[in-house]
């Protein structure tokens, strides 16, 4: 078994394949998804204020397998680690004046157990029929007869999508990239 809280050294680099280059300057769309903190998200509401979305594959959880060969697809290993990141890092970038969320396709029930396990001060949303990447043509992949988000980070400012982090590499880092950039832009 794998520890999903540490990123191996060797992890391959997802390159800049040019998926995420027109969504600065397009609108949040108008979608409601669920969320761990149990009420209906409309996305583009959230969006209003400065939000920080971080779209991951799936977070891990210990004891139980990764999808086939997940270590060498690029980008799809640390999602727990870019979470605890964000959590490591909810204070400073509330004080930058903006709200955390992360979005990934897996279940409710799956991203409750990862709130409650790392402590995390921020809602995930669930998004199973991938309704944003449809909206906002982000980019995806496939594993084991899964569809899922590739890793990217989005910043939205009454509701325009002002600033794309991707490809997000190493996840872990993210966080810091994103607060850096809030700071910035201050």
């Amino acid at each position: 078994m794998t520890d999903p809280y540490t990123l191996p050294a060797d992890l391959p680099a997802p390159v800049d394949d040019g998926a995420a280059s027109h969504l600065v300057g397009m609108r949040v769309p108008r979608l409601e998804l669920p969320t761990t903190d149990q009420r209906a998200l409309d996305l583009a509401a959230a969006a209003q204020q400065l939000l920080v979305l971080y779209v991951y594959p799936r977070t891990g959880k210990p004891g139980e397998p990764l999808p086939t060969g997940w270590d060498e697809i690029p980008g799809a290993r640390g999602c727990t680690p870019q979470a605890c990141a964000f959590r490591d890092l909810h204070a400073e970038i509330v004080a930058e004046g903006a709200h955390t969320l992360g979005l990934s396709a897996q279940p409710v029930a799956e991203q409750h157990e990862v709130v409650e396990r790392l402590g995390l001060p921020y809602a995930l949303a669930s998004d199973p029929l991938l309704t944003v990447a449809e909206a906002l043509q982000l980019p995806t992949f496939e594993v084991d007869g899964m569809r899922l988000y590739k890793r990217l980070t989005l910043i939205a400012d009454r509701g325009e999508i002002v600033k794309v982090f991707y490809p997000v590499f190493p996840p872990d880092r993210n966080a810091a990239e994103v607060l850096s950039w809030l700071q910035a832009r201050r």
